[in-house]
């Protein structure tokens, strides 16, 4: 006879009907100390990233890091081509001409700042996501229309089921449900 599958708590999700209650719930969550959850609308909140106590993004230092290194393999890739590997003295000009060299350098920095921006937010954002424990949830495919959610997960330091419940209730949501994994 084989064991019945226990299942596993994803978290708890609390569903708001307005961005300004879901606002108000995150700078709840965030002031009750609770690091592992986050927050879905349908539209982009103004400031609801301050809300949930996000500090500023990595992103433009990967965007910067990666500019910086397509500029910099243009200018030495045509630096070796031009004066080390097949140097031709054109019109008496030096091999080392950096002044031809800039709109190369400039269109791979910016090739390269793309490629940082897009693999870099892909990577960050851990996309692509074929599979998520909310999407176990009926009422979470209403996120993209006109619902907004907080989850909370299971593995936060903080997280009791019954505390972080009544925590969810405390900010006003209107309908609490436990997701399973």
């Amino acid at each position: 006879m084989s064991k019945p599958i226990k299942k596993k708590t994803y978290g708890l999700l609390a569903e708001y009907d307005s961005a300004r209650a879901v606002y108000h719930a995150c700078e709840q969550v965030r002031d009750a100390g609770y690091k592992v959850w986050d927050s879905h609308t349908p539209f982009a909140v103004h400031n609801l990233d301050k809300a949930m106590g996000l500090g500023p993004s990595v992103l433009p230092w990967i965007v910067f890091a990666m500019g910086m290194t397509g500029a910099s393999l243009a200018m030495l890739l045509q630096y070796w081509t031009s004066a080390i590997d097949y140097p031709i003295i054109i019109a008496g000009k030096p091999y080392f001409s950096w002044q031809a060299f800039v709109p190369v350098t400039f269109e791979l920095g910016v090739l390269f700042s793309a490629f940082g921006a897009v693999f870099g937010m892909l990577g960050l954002n851990r996309l692509p996501m074929w599979y998520h424990s909310l999407f176990n949830s009926e009422r979470f495919l209403r996120h993209t229309d006109d619902k907004f959610f907080i989850a909370i997960e299971a593995r936060d330091p903080k997280y009791d089921p019954q505390k972080t419940r009544e925590l969810l209730e405390r900010t006003g949501a209107l309908h609490i449900e436990e997701v399973e994994d």
